[in-house]
């Protein structure tokens, strides 16, 4: 299934993407897409019977905004340098154990939300993610089996960082991570169901309109299974717990000087295959 959240900020309500692209409403069924909902086999299964038996309105698509596809996230765990060719880009060895850190579940946006550049900021840069939704309490999984066996769905991300507040200003990442609107989520929360392999993904980013990144998950340092299991041995992960799992090869960082930071006004575009696409202008905070 294709799960999402559509109207104004803060007053999404739940609804299904259905197989011929009509939006379907589910606020009949369930108050929420979150952390609950995905825990709760049944109540999915009845989405899956009420889609299947033709029973959910449909909506007008036209004029309305999706949201992020997840309410009342968590937390959001993210994997830095865990692709191959990513890692050859920046110079930096391939790990040798997974990089982690966090973003504040409140940089969530909407895939197609204005992106706002900090104040100060001169290295705004892009990243495609592929994001991981738990849906069942993950502590101390022994296998990357076990670590697939958790994940509820899949969706887009993009994780905007700032460089020179990550690398350039002493202590940890997060400083380039966690500014107001870094991490739109979405369009949709596609079902595990429908991932049979998510090694096995295309992420492409473009700014207006250039293709910047054009990578598979297939490069991943950490597969997804092997990500969910490392990290619950360090934390006990959740259902609507986020984790957002690398970049492929092909960030402004990367390139040569100048190096083309985003500036307000750029338009960016991504996607991951079969999650949809995202769209945002970047303006100034």
């Amino acid at each position: 299934m294709k799960l999402l959240r559509v109207g104004t900020a803060g007053r999404e309500r739940p609804a299904l993407l259905d197989p011929d692209g009509t939006l379907r409403d589910l606020s009949g069924l369930l108050a929420d897409i979150d952390g609950t909902l995905l825990a709760d086999e049944d109540a999915l299964g009845r989405i899956r019977s009420a889609a299947e038996a033709g029973d959910l309105p449909a909506l007008d698509a036209a004029g309305l905004r999706t949201g992020p596809p997840l309410a009342r996230i968590g937390k959001i765990v993210c994997i830095g340098l865990n692709y191959h060719d990513h890692a050859r880009e920046t110079g930096a060895e391939p790990p040798a154990e997974p990089v982690v850190f966090f973003k504040a579940p409140d940089t969530v946006v909407g895939p197609d939300d204005t992106v706002l550049i900090p104040r100060g900021s001169v290295k705004t840069d892009w990243e495609v993610e592929l994001a991981v939704v738990i849906g069942r309490t993950a502590r101390y999984l022994e296998s990357a089996e076990e670590g697939l066996a958790h994940v509820a769905g899949y969706a887009v991300a993009h994780d905007v960082s700032e460089r020179e507040f990550q690398i350039e200003r002493g202590g940890t990442w997060d400083k380039g991570k966690n500014c107001e609107t870094f991490n739109p989520l979405g369009p949709w929360l596609v079902t595990a169901d429908e991932v049979p392999d998510p090694q096995d993904l295309s992420l492409r980013l473009w700014v207006n309109g250039e293709l910047k990144q054009d990578g598979t998950t297939a490069e991943q340092i950490f597969p997804v299974g092997e990500v969910v299991r490392y990290v619950s041995q360090f934390m006990t992960l959740y259902p609507g717990d986020v984790l957002n799992t690398g970049t492929p090869a092909g960030v402004a960082m990367g390139r040569p000087e100048p190096k083309p930071y985003l500036r307000a006004g750029d338009v960016v575009e991504l996607e991951v295959t079969g999650l949809g696409r995202q769209r945002q202008v970047f303006a100034q905070a």
